[in-house]
Protein backbone atom coordinates (compact mmCIF):
# COMPACT_ATOMS: atom_id res chain seq x y z
CA UNK A 1 0.00 0.00 0.00
CA UNK A 2 1.06 3.55 -0.67
CA UNK A 3 1.25 6.12 2.10
CA UNK A 4 0.81 9.82 1.30
CA UNK A 5 3.58 12.08 2.57
CA UNK A 6 3.83 15.84 2.87
CA UNK A 7 7.55 16.45 3.42
CA UNK A 8 10.46 15.40 1.23
CA UNK A 9 13.25 13.70 3.17
CA UNK A 10 16.71 13.05 1.74
CA UNK A 11 15.68 9.40 1.20
CA UNK A 12 12.63 10.44 -0.83
CA UNK A 13 14.70 13.00 -2.77
CA UNK A 14 17.20 10.28 -3.69
CA UNK A 15 14.32 8.09 -4.93
CA UNK A 16 12.92 10.95 -7.02
CA UNK A 17 16.35 11.47 -8.57
CA UNK A 18 16.39 7.84 -9.77
CA UNK A 19 13.61 8.68 -12.23
CA UNK A 20 14.44 12.32 -12.89
CA UNK A 21 18.11 13.36 -12.67
CA UNK A 22 17.31 17.07 -12.45
CA UNK A 23 16.68 18.72 -9.07
CA UNK A 24 15.42 21.74 -10.98
CA UNK A 25 12.76 19.74 -12.81
CA UNK A 26 11.68 17.94 -9.62
CA UNK A 27 11.34 21.26 -7.80
CA UNK A 28 9.07 22.54 -10.59
CA UNK A 29 6.37 19.95 -9.98
CA UNK A 30 6.84 18.64 -6.46
CA UNK A 31 5.25 21.60 -4.65
CA UNK A 32 1.89 21.12 -6.39
CA UNK A 33 1.77 17.32 -6.32
CA UNK A 34 0.47 14.42 -4.27
CA UNK A 35 3.41 12.28 -3.12
CA UNK A 36 3.05 8.64 -2.11
CA UNK A 37 5.69 6.28 -0.72
CA UNK A 38 5.82 2.51 -0.90
CA UNK A 39 7.24 1.17 2.36
CA UNK A 40 8.77 -2.29 2.67
CA UNK A 41 9.88 -3.32 6.16
CA UNK A 42 9.58 0.32 7.28
CA UNK A 43 11.95 1.41 4.50
CA UNK A 44 10.98 3.84 1.72
CA UNK A 45 11.35 1.49 -1.25
CA UNK A 46 9.44 3.46 -3.87
CA UNK A 47 7.83 6.78 -4.62
CA UNK A 48 5.14 7.98 -7.00
CA UNK A 49 4.14 11.60 -7.62
CA UNK A 50 0.75 12.65 -9.04
CA UNK A 51 -0.10 16.10 -10.38
CA UNK A 52 -3.49 17.31 -11.63
CA UNK A 53 -3.49 18.55 -15.22
CA UNK A 54 -7.20 19.35 -15.43
CA UNK A 55 -10.47 18.09 -13.97
CA UNK A 56 -10.31 14.81 -15.93
CA UNK A 57 -6.58 14.04 -16.10
CA UNK A 58 -3.88 13.46 -13.50
CA UNK A 59 -0.25 12.87 -14.46
CA UNK A 60 2.31 10.59 -12.89
CA UNK A 61 5.23 12.99 -12.71
CA UNK A 62 7.70 10.59 -11.13
CA UNK A 63 7.78 6.92 -10.26
CA UNK A 64 10.83 5.17 -8.87
CA UNK A 65 11.75 2.02 -7.02
CA UNK A 66 14.95 1.71 -5.00
CA UNK A 67 17.54 -0.38 -6.87
CA UNK A 68 17.58 -3.28 -4.39
CA UNK A 69 13.78 -3.63 -4.75
CA UNK A 70 13.59 -3.39 -8.54
CA UNK A 71 12.38 -6.39 -10.52
CA UNK A 72 9.87 -7.48 -7.88
CA UNK A 73 6.72 -5.95 -9.38
CA UNK A 74 6.65 -2.86 -7.16
CA UNK A 75 6.55 -0.45 -10.10
CA UNK A 76 3.49 -2.24 -11.47
CA UNK A 77 1.93 -2.23 -7.98
CA UNK A 78 2.46 1.53 -7.62
CA UNK A 79 0.97 2.17 -11.07
CA UNK A 80 -2.12 0.16 -10.10
CA UNK A 81 -2.40 2.03 -6.79
CA UNK A 82 -2.04 5.36 -8.63
CA UNK A 83 -4.92 4.33 -10.88
CA UNK A 84 -7.09 3.52 -7.83
CA UNK A 85 -6.19 6.86 -6.20
CA UNK A 86 -6.86 8.80 -9.41
CA UNK A 87 -10.23 7.10 -9.88
CA UNK A 88 -11.22 7.77 -6.28
CA UNK A 89 -10.41 11.46 -6.81
CA UNK A 90 -12.71 11.59 -9.85
CA UNK A 91 -10.16 11.52 -12.69
CA UNK A 92 -10.81 9.56 -15.90
CA UNK A 93 -7.39 9.73 -17.51
CA UNK A 94 -3.97 8.86 -16.15
CA UNK A 95 -0.98 10.30 -18.00
CA UNK A 96 2.68 9.31 -17.79
CA UNK A 97 5.69 10.39 -19.83
CA UNK A 98 9.20 9.08 -20.27
CA UNK A 99 12.17 9.39 -22.56
CA UNK A 100 12.53 7.66 -25.89
CA UNK A 101 15.55 5.89 -24.35
CA UNK A 102 13.64 4.49 -21.34
CA UNK A 103 12.97 1.11 -22.90
CA UNK A 104 12.10 -0.77 -19.69
CA UNK A 105 9.71 1.96 -18.57
CA UNK A 106 8.00 2.08 -21.98
CA UNK A 107 7.47 -1.69 -21.82
CA UNK A 108 6.15 -1.54 -18.24
CA UNK A 109 3.70 1.26 -18.94
CA UNK A 110 2.28 -0.51 -21.98
CA UNK A 111 1.98 -3.79 -20.06
CA UNK A 112 -0.05 -1.82 -17.50
CA UNK A 113 -2.50 -0.60 -20.15
CA UNK A 114 -1.04 2.78 -21.12
CA UNK A 115 -1.15 3.72 -24.80
CA UNK A 116 1.18 6.10 -26.58
CA UNK A 117 -0.53 9.40 -27.29
CA UNK A 118 2.14 11.79 -28.52
CA UNK A 119 5.84 12.50 -28.81
CA UNK A 120 7.30 15.84 -27.78
CA UNK A 121 10.40 16.14 -29.94
CA UNK A 122 13.65 17.41 -28.37
CA UNK A 123 12.12 17.76 -24.87
CA UNK A 124 15.18 16.35 -23.08
CA UNK A 125 17.54 18.38 -25.26
CA UNK A 126 15.71 21.63 -24.54
CA UNK A 127 14.72 21.11 -20.88
CA UNK A 128 17.74 19.36 -19.35
CA UNK A 129 21.20 20.88 -19.09
CA UNK A 130 22.95 17.52 -18.93
CA UNK A 131 22.93 14.83 -21.60
CA UNK A 132 20.94 11.79 -20.42
CA UNK A 133 21.95 8.37 -21.74
CA UNK A 134 20.01 5.14 -21.16
CA UNK A 135 20.45 1.78 -22.82
CA UNK A 136 23.13 3.34 -25.05
CA UNK A 137 20.54 5.79 -26.42
CA UNK A 138 20.45 9.55 -25.86
CA UNK A 139 17.24 10.77 -24.23
CA UNK A 140 15.90 13.33 -26.70
CA UNK A 141 12.14 12.98 -27.09
CA UNK A 142 9.40 12.78 -24.47
CA UNK A 143 6.99 9.89 -25.09
CA UNK A 144 3.55 10.59 -23.58
CA UNK A 145 1.23 7.73 -22.70
CA UNK A 146 -2.38 7.77 -21.47
CA UNK A 147 -4.59 5.25 -19.73
CA UNK A 148 -8.35 5.68 -19.57
CA UNK A 149 -9.49 4.68 -16.08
Amino acid sequence: MLKQIYEISETIKSLLLLADPSNEMINRYIKHSLIFVLEIDKEAAGVIVLNELNNTTIEIMNIAVKENHQGNGYGKLMLKEAEIIAKSLGYHRLKIATANSSLNQLALYQKCGFRMEEIEKDFFINEYKEVIMENGIRAMDKVILIKII
